[in-house]
């Protein structure tokens, strides 16, 4: 190795590659309009998500921020990765200092806002009329049985999904909605160290 970190890789053309040059951090950003609870379940939550964040040349992997029948919300994160990185927004502003920070009650960074892809302040935007964050988790972020629209496929207002109140500050606050509100989706990075281009 050489000082500061970095190797010298004769298969990269002799460049000096720095290690520690992006420290691995996983962003944590809205999808750029409200949904209701019928998203053609988490697959085609994941895929708003996936598609979202190509547009704007993100290289991470992103998965929607939600529990359902088959996945509880803590494990979309990568066991290695849990503890250790801290989860950002659009802007790399740190929101908490790890993913484990949100399950242990965990409350967002003061003065650091959440964005959409389209780098829209998901608190103070009017596009989001409800400031509710989709979760369908317990606050340790377990899926909640019959608290997430069916799977995530339904937009009844007879149904209700959990959420929490994004002024609150915390993100598994156990509140509940109509499954026809609108309300905010987030997308969680699970694989890190990849740099916006």
């Amino acid at each position: 190795g050489e000082p500061g970190g970095g190797y010298y890789d004769p298969r990269y053309g002799g460049k000096y590659i720095l290690l520690l040059g992006i420290s691995p951090q996983l962003h944590l950003i809205a999808l750029n309009s409200p949904q209701t609870g019928s998203m053609r379940g988490i697959r085609g939550a994941d895929f708003l998500c996936f598609t979202q964040a190509q547009a704007i040349g993100m290289k991470g992997t992103f998965r929607a921020f939600l529990s359902s029948k088959l996945q509880d919300l803590h494990s979309i994160v990568r066991k290695t990765d849990r503890h250790s990185l801290p989860i950002v927004n659009l802007k790399d502003e740190v929101l908490f200092d790890s993913w484990d920070a949100i399950f242990s009650d965990g409350r967002m960074k003061d003065n650091v806002s959440i964005y959409s892809f389209d780098g829209k302040d998901v608190l103070h935007d009017s596009t989001w009329p409800e400031k509710m964050v989709w979760h369908g988790s317990t606050s340790r972020g377990e899926r909640h049985v019959d608290s997430f629209c069916e799977t995530w496929r339904v937009g009844d207002r007879a149904l209700t999904g959990m959420v929490s109140p994004l002024q609150s500050g915390g993100l598994l606050q156990q509140s509940s909605s109509s499954c026809s509100s609108l309300n905010i989706v987030l997308c969680i990075e699970n694989s890190a160290g990849h740099a916006k281009r």
